[in-house]
């Protein structure tokens, strides 16, 4: 059965210039639970983002935001070649967690098989490397590494391999875990900037604005991907300043709880102690 597709159009999309759609890319919304209020949220100009489809645990059913033909604003670089779904979760869940959403997954993998069929896109799991390579299949938003705006969703809980297998691929050989050292996505603001929870300084970035979220959560999701009990919501409150100033103090920083361009890219430089 053909998925119902629910029309709540974004005004936050663009041309994809001409590029061919390589990659179907599953992401998770990190806040909106319903495919409504993540349509709310893709529908506010002002958040400059936008996924091509939602999926929630309505059956059979997923929230269409961008259509197939343009680019939609959810992976930085990949935008021009990829076709997207946010599904209404979040990357800490347990597969437990997620095995509790059948209809979810059930939509997420009914999509996937769309996709593909529409674009001629093979059911196949691409690796980090093969996703960020030219590689042609399906894949996570952190396979999309820094290329694709250095996200973690859909998490280390997500059941990849069951997804594609009811899509109708095969899951293929896993890709190896994606390593919390290397290179650091660029510091997002000018030197004197930092992530900190709200105050008072137009230097501070806490997630108060919707255009700060992304960056607050690139900084949390990096955070958890390497050990660390934190939120990834986009908001720089208490328990990320808290994460960040046992950080800094583990990797001899300059201790004050917020995140300028060193300890920024001491999170994803350092190694993991």
């Amino acid at each position: 059965m053909a998925l119902k597709r629910v029309s709540m159009p974004s005004p936050c999309y663009s041309s994809r210039g001409g590029s061919k759609v390589r990659l179907i890319v599953l992401h998770t919304a990190e806040g909106a639970t319903t495919i409504e209020s993540l349509g709310n949220w893709f529908g506010n100009s002002a958040n400059q983002v936008s996924s091509h489809t939602g999926a929630d645990d309505k059956p059979n059913t997923v929230g269409e935001y961008v259509i197939r033909p343009n680019k939609a604003w959810t992976a930085s670089n990949a935008n021009p070649v990829s076709v997207q779904i946010e599904m209404c979760a979040f990357a800490k869940w347990s597969t437990d967690e997620w095995n509790s959403h059948p209809n979810m997954l059930d939509n997420c993998a009914k999509w996937i098989a769309e996709e593909a069929a529409y674009f001629g896109i093979p059911l196949t799991r691409l690796s980090a490397s093969q996703a960020q390579g030219g590689g042609t299949g399906v894949c996570q938003h952190v396979d999309l590494g820094s290329w694709g705006g250095g996200h973690w969703d859909c998490g280390d809980g997500f059941p990849m391999d069951r997804v594609m297998q009811m899509a109708g691929g095969a899951p293929g050989p896993a890709p190896a875990p994606p390593t919390p050292s290397g290179p650091a996505p660029p510091f997002p603001y000018p030197p004197s900037d930092y992530l900190g929870t709200a105050r008072p300084d137009p230097h501070c970035h806490s997630g108060y604005y919707a255009s700060d979220q992304p960056n607050v959560r690139t900084w949390q999701g990096q955070m958890a991907h390497r050990g660390w009990n934190i939120g990834v919501d986009g908001q720089y409150g208490p328990q990320s300043e808290g994460v960040c100033r046992q950080f800094q103090a583990e990797k001899g920083l300059s201790v004050d709880g917020l995140v300028g361009p060193q300890t920024w890219a001491t999170s994803w430089s350092a190694p993991v102690t």
